[in-house]
């Protein structure tokens, strides 16, 4: 199913035209609408003419987190206050959140952008679709909300936490699609497994975001409540989730390309670079009204192919993503992400998918221990069982990191749950 072949399948010259109509109307608009933007146009020669089409975008210079925290907490608006009808904010480390607003027009075209995902996931009007994510300030729980009734689905709006409630309402009200972390489902699915009630549900799909998770992530939530896992892609200061979602071939997520342009960007040396090779990836808004971002570094690692896709949709695919420039641990030297040990325990039978990674910093020598939950079915109190396999995670974390790191083996469900984004990392180098 496609829920707008008029735009997901457009030709590329269509969709390029589209684009450089949009990016001409939203330059001139932050340029005579925010202050901020004119100032950084004008420090380097910019006037809203020189950017004829989509192919002058280099010209432009860079939208960083640190633009928001600067101008907070509205500075950045294209409109006035009275125009906003929803403002939403992501928490920020210097105690500053990143505030963001929508105009009425954002708030429907962000319905349509999470509608067109939802369609790829299989989810239509006759499904039922429960929201476990935040809702509040954070973009997801009414991101997916509003999407989903825009579709004609009928949303129930759990929230996180109170798993309980939330395996009672799925089984009860017959639940067919859960949109949460993918943490989080991990954690429904062993309650599920626990309560022996898989066989008494009616879930077909599941819709993750929020948080990086991998392909082998992906395949593992599927086997263990059979059902497709999806991916979704957003942040709340480009919209919130309905940036990119993939379909069911699961080979890239699909950029909704008339909303949002895509570039992937050398970190080091911030230049464009070709299809296929991972940079950070960077965003522009097409049509955002309250809100408008020019080339926002999103700081999140992935490629782009424009090629077009098996299932029909002509729309730009991201690859999945590796980590995140800020979120890159450097560790003797080397660059780790902790979607690499993800990946490299998925691959393990005798392990959850459950871990944590501590930093540290002895005498002056990175360390990094990679805390390790052992399945249930493999737990014994054999020393020589669980030395072997010790050796084993840590043989394979090796060829994953090209580092050795210090193997831990903890029981079965001892490692802390999470019912929002999951902590993967203690960093105490950052704390000293």
């Amino acid at each position: 199913m496609i829920w707008n072949e008029s735009k997901e399948c457009m030709s590329r010259d269509e969709m390029m035209h589209l684009q450089s109509t949009r990016l001409v109307k939203q330059v001139k608009n932050v340029y005579h609408s925010v202050e901020h933007y004119r100032k950084k146009m004008q420090a380097v020669g910019l006037e809203p003419g020189d950017i004829r089409g989509i192919e002058d975008i280099d010209k432009l210079p860079f939208t960083t987190k640190d633009d928001l925290r600067d101008t907070y907490p509205c500075g950045l608006f294209a409109v006035p206050r009275s125009e906003v009808v929803r403002i939403h904010a992501s928490s920020g480390t210097t105690g500053k959140a990143t505030v963001v607003g929508y105009t009425r027009r954002d708030i429907e075209n962000w319905e349509e952008c999470v509608a067109r995902i939802l369609t790829m996931a299989n989810i239509g009007s006759s499904d039922t679709v429960q929201v476990s994510y935040g809702y509040g300030l954070f973009t997801g729980g009414l991101g997916a909300h509003y999407g989903a009734e825009f579709l004609g689905a009928t949303v129930v709006p759990l929230s996180t936490g109170n798993t309980k409630k939330q395996l009672t309402m799925m089984r009860d009200l017959g639940v067919t699609a859960i949109c949460c972390t993918p943490s989080y489902l991990m954690y429904l699915a062993e309650a599920i497994e626990e309560q022996g009630i898989l066989n008494d549900l009616v879930l077909k799909s599941a819709i993750c975001g929020a948080e990086p998770w991998t392909e082998n992530m992906r395949r593992e939530i599927e086997r263990r409540l059979h059902i497709d896992a999806h991916d979704i892609y957003g942040l709340s200061e480009v919209m919130g989730p309905g940036v990119a979602g993939d379909c069911k071939f699961h080979t890239g997520l699909h950029i909704n390309e008339d909303h949002f342009f895509a570039e992937i960007v050398s970190p080091e040396t911030l230049q464009g670079i070709p299809d296929g090779e991972t940079g950070e990836l960077v965003f522009t808004t097409l049509t955002k009204e309250a809100l408008p971002l020019i080339r926002y570094r999103t700081k999140d690692l992935t490629s782009i192919t424009h090629e077009k896709c098996e299932c029909g949709r002509t729309t730009a695919r991201l690859s999945r993503f590796k980590g995140r420039s800020d979120d890159m641990l450097i560790i003797r030297g080397v660059n780790v992400f902790p979607s690499q040990v993800e990946a490299a325990l998925l691959d393990i039978s005798e392990v959850s998918p459950n871990y944590l990674m501590i930093v540290d910093r002895v005498d002056n020598l990175d360390t990094l221990e990679v805390q390790v939950e052992v399945d249930e079915r493999f737990f014994s109190d054999e020393i020589k069982e669980l030395e072997n396999l010790t050796k084993k995670i840590t043989h394979v974390l090796q060829q994953a990191l090209l580092i050795v790191p210090k193997v831990k083996l903890v029981e079965p469900r001892t490692l802390q749950r999470s019912e929002g984004k999951a902590v993967r990392v203690i960093d105490k180098r950052k704390l000293v």
